[in-house]
């Protein structure tokens, strides 16, 4: 018998939110009200996994929950978890267990099916599409209980959202998947896994989405996809997209060949870190192979030049970034994550430009923003730049450290490129969430027609530098005469758009509920808020940030001054639609600056 704690992987096996779903509603109403404190204190609660493949947790001096996944290593029916206590099956252990297990995926069995279009961070639907164009009555209730799950995790925020909102969202996702809503049930899962996370940040390296840093932006995300889905489901949309289709782990028809694109440091929350490195295929669809596990920074640091755990493929993480990838029997998760189960093979093989990755027009919504930038100067820790749109000078816009940790070199890299004004070169990187003139570059490589005022990187490197890993040197950089500085006056600091107030707004009220979005409706300078936003020509967001306010900060009451009726509905939907107006604006502007 192995012991292992709550927090240290391996953890506890995934829970289908049926199960979980089904638990929760047992207990009874006080037993509920002790439901998250109980969550919570498994958290240091020893874990034991015996060599028969089960999971045993002690609750207490007289209980022990244990748990017996099936052949998929998934609870899937009640009868897999039992409690010794006298209350079992309807008690506070084992609805604790369940709901302190990750969720399980609705991912159906790996199967042939059509590679991923996009990530699935971009929150878009699944690939396959069934006929049917307009929802049935059946699937329009499902949809209905699913918002109103919804937003009753919105009105609380996801801080406050417990296990028993957590579970009615479970218990409307199985019906989805029962209605055949495919699209929102994975929807609903995400918004569960986001809310877990956000209210455990110090959570199991090992458990779901372990490299992902639990921005608040996440949480916008996704509650915006399905309140945005079972808002047109319940309006009876034609729109078969709205339906979806179960993601499925595909197996591509063929070898797999792909092209390394860079290496990512991951640093995530419970002192994860690792690696993650991209690549695309011909068809510029973007993969990744992950390497994330407990250590934080020095594993992120170390994991740069790691062996890839892929089977029998004898190569570190370096090297793929600058080659390429030869896959048989690929097995591609529906975000584009490599797999490493059996019968899988992959060799070594030839890379190709990198300049055609980092171009910004790959296909298939690639994850990451390539562009021309020419440097002109230091800001701090930042880099100003001047975007370059065909080899035309335009908009300032900023770069910022992926990563400020000394023993990570981005830092370090950004203030030697913010030394050289002149200087161009091609970037890769994320967009700041919160700043749309902000890039954190990931990877830098030599501008194409830049001529002699360009990186020189050494041949081994194939065009490219991994900001997070590879430090760029004096020899790296052309003499200065080759780089002549911008004329005076050029590098004014760039002004991000208003917009930043209501993307405040939009995620305080996903992290702090209700009662924190209605802040802004009491607070002296909500109307200059408001007014900035007309003044940078966004009315309609000037409108949408008034409105949400009011609707957030209204209380129905009767004649007598008793809360009267629940504008819960009212309330969501007025979110949504501040959600959505602040996605597409800032995408549009986002496309704007950077890709001209």
């Amino acid at each position: 018998m192995t012991p292992t704690r709550a927090g240290t992987a391996p953890s506890l096996p995934p829970v289908a939110p049926e199960v979980c779903a089904a638990a929760v509603e047992s207990l009874t109403t006080r037993l509920r009200g002790r439901l998250d404190a109980a969550v919570e204190a498994l958290a240091g609660t020893p874990v034991d996994t015996p060599e028969d493949g089960t999971y045993g947790v002690r609750c207490g001096e007289d209980a022990r929950v244990t748990l017996t996944p099936g052949p998929s290593g998934t609870i899937t029916s009640p009868d897999q978890a039992h409690c010794t206590c006298l209350l079992a099956p309807r008690c506070l252990h084992r609805a604790a267990v369940l709901a302190a297990g990750p969720v399980a995926d609705a991912t159906a069995p790996t199967a042939p099916s059509t590679p991923p279009a996009r990530p699935a961070s971009a929150g878009g639907p699944a690939s396959c599409v069934p006929p049917e164009r307009c929802p049935s009555a059946g699937r329009i209730r499902a949809a209905g209980d699913l918002w109103t799950a919804a937003a009753t995790v919105l009105a609380a925020g996801v801080h406050a959202a417990g296990a028993v909102p957590q579970a009615e969202l479970l218990r409307a996702a199985h019906t989805a998947r029962l209605a055949g809503l495919h699209r929102a049930e994975s929807a609903a899962l995400d918004v569960v896994r986001h809310v877990r996370d956000a209210r455990d940040p110090d959570g199991s390296p090992g458990a779901h989405r372990p490299h992902a840093m639990h921005h608040p932006a996440e949480s916008v995300a996704v509650l915006r996809e399905l309140l945005l889905v079972t808002h047109r489901l319940k309006a009876a949309a034609a729109d078969p997209e709205l339906i979806g289709a179960v993601r499925h782990n595909h197996r591509p028809d063929g070898p797999l060949r792909l092209y390394g694109v860079c290496r990512e440091p991951v640093v995530g929350p419970g002192g994860a870190g690792g690696v993650v490195t991209h690549l695309v295929d011909d068809d510029d669809r973007w993969y990744t192979l992950r390497d994330v596990g407990p250590g934080g920074v020095e594993r992120a640091r170390r994991a740069g030049t790691a062996h890839v755990a892929l089977r029998s493929f004898l190569s570190d993480h370096e090297r793929l970034s600058r080659g390429g990838l030869i896959v048989t029997g690929a097995v591609v998760a529906p975000d584009g994550r490599l797999l490493a189960e059996r019968g899988v093979r992959a060799t070594f093989a030839a890379g190709r430009p990198w300049t055609r990755a980092a171009s910004g027009r790959t296909g298939h919504a690639a994850p990451l923003t390539g562009c021309d930038v020419e440097i002109l100067a230091v800001d701090g820790e930042e880099v100003l730049v001047r975007v370059l749109t065909q080899d035309v000078p335009g908009p300032t816009a900023r770069l910022a450290p992926a990563h400020r940790h000394p023993a990570l070199a981005h830092t370090a890299n950004l203030r030697r490129l913010g030394a050289r004004p002149g200087l161009r070169v091609r970037l890769l990187g994320r967009l700041d969430p919160h700043r749309v003139t902000t890039l954190r570059p990931l990877a830098v490589g030599p501008a194409p027609g830049a001529g002699a005022a360009t990186l020189r990187l050494p041949e081994e490197w194939q065009d490219r530098a991994d900001l997070g890993y590879d430090r760029l040197r004096d020899d790296h950089f052309p003499p200065e005469a080759a780089c002549p500085p911008p004329p005076p006056g050029t590098g004014a600091r760039p002004v991000d758009p208003p917009l930043r107030r209501l993307r405040d707004l939009v995620e305080l009220a996903v992290v702090g509920g209700r009662r924190a979005a209605a802040e802004p409706a009491r607070d002296s300078d909500r109307d200059g808020h408001a007014a900035a936003l007309r003044r940078g020509g966004f009315t309609t967001g000037a409108d949408l940030f008034a409105a949400l306010g009011a609707v957030a900060a209204r209380r129905p009451r009767d004649a007598f001054g008793r809360p009267s009726g629940d504008d819960r509905d009212h309330y969501a939907a007025q979110w949504l639609a501040a959600a959505v107006y602040l996605d597409g604006t800032e995408a549009a502007l986002g496309r704007g600056l950077w890709h001209g």
